[in-house]
């Protein structure tokens, strides 16, 4: 509810797979704060490239306000960054947000400026092979991949150090900022009014619109 999503995407030489595994990368959500710090600079020195952007809440809400769904948000980022690397990878692993993970890698491939084949796309006569890249859109594919992992131990990080920031600049305790928080829930109620978690709000959010709603009655009554 609170502040931006954070994407990123690593590059790895397959010979070097390994060890982020054996270095304990796996999927961000399993990990303690303090493990993912660690690891965070374990990944930045393993890889040969890592980008990340945030998409910050006012992105979200314009997205929202003109009906554009956050999968497709997230895919046209994610194909920025793609399109961004100097590194051309053989093959992208996608962590899909999308009910049908498929989709969201052919949204991917949609928006990319590079080759990307992803499953269920044609490749044109005229592509090279060596010219493509293929796309894996898979479910949790943070658990199976440790390229994957390591790209949502950056985001985590990074979105943390901003949570972080924004709590500074507030003078309240967000929590992580996430509807299934209660600190965070309790922020936003008692900052209604006031205005000073307003500049990072996902407005849309059906959990902050019930917030609201709820305030509203309790004014009422």
């Amino acid at each position: 509810m609170i502040g931006p999503i954070t994407i990123s995407v690593i590059s790895i030489s397959r010979g070097k797979v390994n060890r982020l595994s054996r270095a304990g990368v796996r999927d961000s959500k399993l990990l303690t704060g303090k493990k993912r710090m660690f690891l965070y600079d374990e990944i930045q020195s393993l890889a040969e490239e890592v980008l990340t952007y945030s998409i910050t809440n006012s992105e979200i809400n314009q997205a929202m306000s003109n009906h554009i769904s956050i999968n497709e948000l997230e895919a046209l980022n994610f194909a920025k960054l793609i399109d961004s690397m100097e590194s051309k990878p053989s093959t992208v692993f996608l962590d899909s947000p999308d009910v049908i993970s498929e989709r969201f890698g052919l949204r991917v491939g949609f928006f990319s400026q590079k080759r990307l084949l992803a499953s269920g796309m044609k490749r044109g006569k005229k592509s090279a092979e060596e010219d493509v890249i293929k796309v894996i859109s898979e479910h949790k594919a943070d658990s199976r991949y440790p390229v994957v992992s390591g790209a949502s131990i950056i985001a985590k990080v990074e979105r943390d150090r901003e949570i972080q920031r924004i709590a500074d600049r507030s003078g309240l305790d967000i929590g992580s900022g996430y509807p299934s928080d209660s600190y965070t829930v309790s922020a936003i109620r008692e900052d209604l009014g006031r205005g000073r978690l307003a500049p990072y709000l996902r407005e849309r959010w059906q959990t902050i619109k019930a917030i609201r709603q709820l305030r509203m009655e309790e004014f009422l009554g």
